[in-house]
């Protein structure tokens, strides 16, 4: 009996405005995503307005965090990612850390939030909780990205290693693939 190949999975990668500030971090923590294996379909930099960030953080609202949440949020450039990769919801929260940074430099003291976080607002990331939520969180930061498609198309290079590393847009494409003419 064959074994089956599994897709690869998508996930939401976000850098806060507490990473992009800062050129070294923000450098150290894509140059980790690459080490790590995962393949970086989409990247945008991106500044929210509040009612961005409120509707992104609908579900948190009224919790004693929000409004110091939504005011981190927009308070500078934040970069966000499209991963692919094997398990890639599950590896990039694990190289993640845990979400509160006291908890992450404590317990997984070499995670990017244990050696970047530097409170539980300003801890360096965000990730995506399971593929329903990637699938919407995608949505929401590359509302011009259709996943289907990419999965139908592109996914299958991807997996197969048929791409490139496009060093100007630190993102990962298709290797493009010749015909031969007919004769």
């Amino acid at each position: 009996m064959c074994g089956s190949v599994s897709r690869l999975q998508l996930t939401l990668a976000v850098m806060k405005p507490d990473v992009v500030a800062h050129p070294y971090r923000f450098r150290t923590i894509k140059q980790i995503i690459l080490e790590n294996g995962f393949l970086v379909v989409c990247s945008k930099k991106l500044q929210w307005s509040k009612s961005d960030a409120a509707r992104f953080y609908a579900e948190h609202e009224g919790r004693f965090f929000y409004n110091r949440l939504v005011g981190f949020m927009t308070s500078g450039p934040m970069c966000a990612q499209i991963l692919a990769g094997d398990n890639a919801i599950a590896r990039w929260r694990k190289l993640m850390g845990p979400t509160k940074t006291f908890r992450a430099k404590h317990l997984e003291p070499n995670s990017i939030r244990g050696e970047h976080g530097l409170t539980d607002t300003r801890n360096a990331t965000h990730g995506s909780d399971s593929p329903e939520t990637a699938a919407r969180e995608i949505n929401f930061f590359f509302p011009e990205f259709n996943i289907p498609l990419w999965l139908e198309r592109e996914e299958p290079l991807f997996r197969r290693g048929e791409f490139e590393l496009c060093k100007d847009g630190g993102i990962h494409i298709p290797k493009p693939t010749f015909t031969q003419p007919e004769r």
